[in-house]
């Protein structure tokens, strides 16, 4: 039973951040598609926009895993950072050569961070930190 609720914890994270993500996504999509269609070099607003919702959905991300995740909750916040930075760097090899290095290396590291900080501001409401 811990297993399975270790288990959804961590996928109602990465789900809480997957959905923002995609959201954000298409409504940045929307409201500015000349951000948007450019390959190669994105442009300075667009990287603003992204990099600081690529947190804050990591952070919501990382602060719903470790609401439901009632024993342990900074260890699941760290499974789920680990998951999260190792499937960033997967999606950065897919991208290579479409994106510059620094843009993704940036993503790289946001998501982990993220989704360390939601995990704190949740424990910090429980009172544990």
């Amino acid at each position: 039973m811990v297993a399975m609720h270790a288990f959804f914890a961590l996928t109602a994270g990465f789900l809480t951040m997957a959905v923002l993500v995609g959201a954000l996504t298409a409504l940045l999509m929307r409201l500015t598609p000349s951000w948007v269609e450019e390959q190669g070099k994105p442009k300075p607003g667009y990287v603003f926009v992204n990099l600081s919702y690529s947190f804050l959905a990591a952070a919501a991300g990382g602060y719903v895993t470790a609401l439901i995740a009632a024993a342990n909750p900074l260890y699941h916040d760290l499974a789920l950072a680990i998951i999260v930075l190792a499937l960033a760097a997967l999606s950065a090899m897919q991208q290579r050569g479409k994106q510059p290095i620094w843009y993704q290396l940036a993503l790289i590291a946001i998501s982990p961070v993220g989704v360390f900080a939601g995990g704190v501001v949740r424990l910090r409401v429980l009172g544990i930190l």
